[in-house]
């Protein structure tokens, strides 16, 4: 699947996205290596932490429909530049794999591809967890 299509399925995601306190919806595509696509929307809610982001939505449905490898992603919002994917999706995308791609996109046509390692150098992942004491510190 192109980079285009991607994109024009996360814009038809970000069109269902709950965004009534921020006013900023934002859509993702999700491309699992089986070659299954997976669509999220941000679902915000009154208690702010209980939202969720596009893409750690699209990655929510495809795990639990048995999906755990990823080629890319495209995310797209009404940004000035490509539309870039927050801290805490940028970790979860780490966890799936460092090479994943990252389409960034906005309604203008603007558009940015990096790999998810590029976009969280030196992320925390279950490699590190190896290295934890049973406490959950880090050992020395």
């Amino acid at each position: 699947m192109d980079h285009v299509r991607l994109i024009e399925l996360a814009k038809g995601a970000r069109e269902r996205a709950y965004a009534p306190y921020s006013h900023f919806p934002v859509g993702a595509a999700l491309l699992g290596r089986s070659g299954r696509v997976y669509t999220g929307c941000n679902v915000e809610n009154a208690s702010y932490p209980a939202g969720i982001c596009a893409e750690r939505c699209a990655v929510a449905k495809a795990v639990s429909e048995g999906e755990r490898e990823f080629s890319a992603i495209a995310v797209v919002g009404d940004t000035e530049g490509p539309c870039a994917p927050c801290g805490i999706c940028r970790q979860v995308l780490a966890e799936f794999g460092p090479d994943i791609q990252v389409i960034m996109a906005n309604l203008k046509g603007n558009v940015r591809v990096v790999a998810a390692a590029d976009l969280l150098p030196g992320a925390f992942t279950g490699a590190d967890m190896s290295r934890t004491s049973g406490g959950g510190a880090r050992e020395e």
